[in-house]
């Protein structure tokens, strides 16, 4: 396993940690927050691993007493099939989608929560006008039925401005009836989401061009990040005036070149995924640390972020 320090120090579980900005980003946050450690250090872990590296991992974060926590991308769903009985507390977002993105201790008992679902809704707050999908009719897309793409659909069924229709894509038959079943636990509408396969690119294309103009198109898949590719082929035709999202920041961000080719013709807003990274990491290290963020906070953890951007 990872080797870790004598001091205190927090955790990142990803699968190419050292090229995330948060690297850089961590030890000007810690400063910003008063934070008892500035080291961040990355867990690296190959995509699919075997459950006994998840638990191997699980298990040297709550035995190491220096480590206070941790924020885990790409193997949310793993840790959790993996070692979520590890776990004293797991809130309700992590038993309903089945994911753990944040790992913290609390008076010696092991908590894990799955923030994606708030993290995602305060990140689309950021780039969509109030009301807007009540006002224009839209829908929303997302490209991906994993972590990221369950917590998305889960945050659209909370709203009070929810989108006409919902509709999720995933190249097999399995994943989606996971999401299914997970919006039926917690009582989503079941007319509001749309399951569907799409085995190939075009058949993702279709669906995007379906779509009413005004409609967010999410990718969720993780593809043009730590895998290059995109769920679109180049052909895709974007709705006009579509929110084009890409959930990276960083990476080969195929999806993303995609929408900018089609921003001037489609009236895009071509949207990236540094201000989810920035709730994302800001939300976890508030639970890791017991901090309370209000958004004045975080807009000073955004502006040093942008500093190293």
């Amino acid at each position: 396993m990872t080797a870790t320090p004598s001091t205190d120090y927090m955790g990142f579980v990803g699968v190419t940690t050292g090229s995330s900005s948060i690297m850089k980003v961590f030890p000007l946050w810690a400063d910003i927050l008063g934070l008892p450690t500035r080291t961040l250090v990355g867990h690296d872990l190959p995509m699919n691993a075997d459950s006994s590296v998840y638990r191997d991992m699980v298990t040297q974060i709550r035995d190491d007493a220096h480590h206070r926590g941790a924020l885990i991308t790409t193997h949310k769903m793993s840790v959790y099939a993996a070692a979520s009985d590890l776990f004293d507390d797991l809130d309700p977002f992590a038993v309903s989608c089945a994911e753990i993105s944040s790992i913290s201790k609390r008076h010696g008992r092991l908590i894990g929560q799955a923030k994606d679902p708030i993290t995602v809704d305060l990140a689309l707050n950021d780039f969509l006008p109030a009301g807007h999908f009540a006002r224009t009719g839209a829908h929303a897309v997302i490209l991906g039925a994993g972590g990221s793409g369950t917590a998305l659909s889960w945050a659209l069924g909370e709203r009070d401005d929810a989108p006409a229709r919902v509709i999720v894509t995933a190249p097999s038959q399995d994943s989606l009836d996971h999401l299914r079943e997970v919006h039926r636990r917690h009582g989503t509408p079941a007319d509001l989401i749309r399951y569907v396969v799409t085995e190939t690119a075009e058949e993702a294309d279709a669906v995007v061009a379906e779509a009413p103009a005004g409609s967010v198109i999410a990718n969720a898949t993780g593809l043009g990040k730590d895998r290059p590719g995109s769920p679109l082929s180049d052909a895709v035709v974007f709705p006009e005036r579509a929110y084009a999202w890409e959930f990276n920041y960083r990476g080969s961000l195929e999806f993303l070149h995609q929408a900018l080719a089609q921003r001037d013709a489609r009236a895009l807003h071509v949207v990236d995924g540094w201000r989810y990274f920035i709730h994302g990491w800001s939300q976890v290290i508030a639970d890791v640390f017991e901090i309370t963020l209000t958004p004045e906070i975080v807009e000073d953890l955004a502006a040093a972020a942008e500093s190293v951007r």
